[in-house]
Parts: C-alpha cells; sequence; structure tokens
C-alpha cells in the first residue's frame, strides 16, 4: 500500500513542478483539463491516484506527452531512448504528432546506419571464417 501512496504523490509531484513549468495556475489548469479544482489539488498533494483517462486529460492541459505522466505514474514503462529522444519529448513548442514524427525519422535513421554497418563488417567476417 505504501508503493501505491508513493507514486500518488510523485504524479503529484511531477504534476506540480510541469504546470509550473509552464507558469499555469491550478485553476487554470483545472479548466484545460476538465477535471476540478478540488480534485487536481488532491492529485498534486497525493491523496488521490488519477485513471489513466484524467492524466491524459491533465497532459492535455499542460501540453506535455500523456506518455511522460504514465510513466511516472507507472502505468507505462520508462521509454529506451537517450538523450536526443528525451529531449524530443521533453519539449513543450512540439506537438505530440510532431514528436512522433521527429523520433520515427531519428529511429529509422538509427536503424538504417545498424543496417549499414552491420553489412559494411559482414563480408569482413565471412573473408576471415574462409582463411
Amino acid at each position: 500500500m505504501d508503493k501505491v501512496a508513493d507514486i500518488g504523490r510523485d504524479i503529484g509531484a511531477y504534476i506540480r513542478q510541469q504546470r509550473n513549468n509552464a507558469k499555469i495556475s491550478l485553476r487554470q489548469l483545472s479548466k484545460l483539463a476538465g477535471v476540478s479544482n478540488p480534485y487536481l489539488s488532491q492529485i498534486e498533494r497525493g491523496v488521490r491516484k488519477p485513471s489513466a483517462e484524467i492524466l491524459q486529460q491533465i497532459a492535455k492541459g499542460l501540453r506535455i506527452s500523456a506518455e511522460a505522466l504514465y510513466v511516472q505514474a507507472g502505468i507505462l514503462d520508462l521509454p529506451v531512448g537517450g538523450p536526443v529522444t528525451d529531449a524530443i519529448r521533453a519539449d513543450t513548442e512540439l506537438t505530440e504528432r510532431q514528436k512522433q514524427v521527429l523520433l520515427d525519422v531519428y529511429e529509422s535513421f538509427r536503424r538504417q546506419n545498424r543496417e549499414a554497418e552491420t553489412s559494411a563488417t559482414e563480408p569482413e567476417s565471412e573473408s576471415q571464417a574462409k582463411e
């Protein structure tokens, strides 16, 4: 039970931090997210643990990735990435669609480079095997 309470506090603190970063009041976020002011306050204080649907509404109000909130809430595992993917996901000036397109392009370049690297080393390995 303590772990659930910790997750509730963690997600609440994360939402508060994101709200403060966006310079949005609790009242403004409650309107943007379509969530009552008292309920949002309880979430931020860790008294309530929001559902995935409520997290999605809050993410939309904050203009951040719902995935980021799901990870913080323990609904999703931390996505594998690195500094580039983390930066893209954290960018508040991009829409979710733009972020996904950038991530797809970035990953396709990485995959292409891995395939080229593998192709370049394979003939070398085959010739060594013949010797």
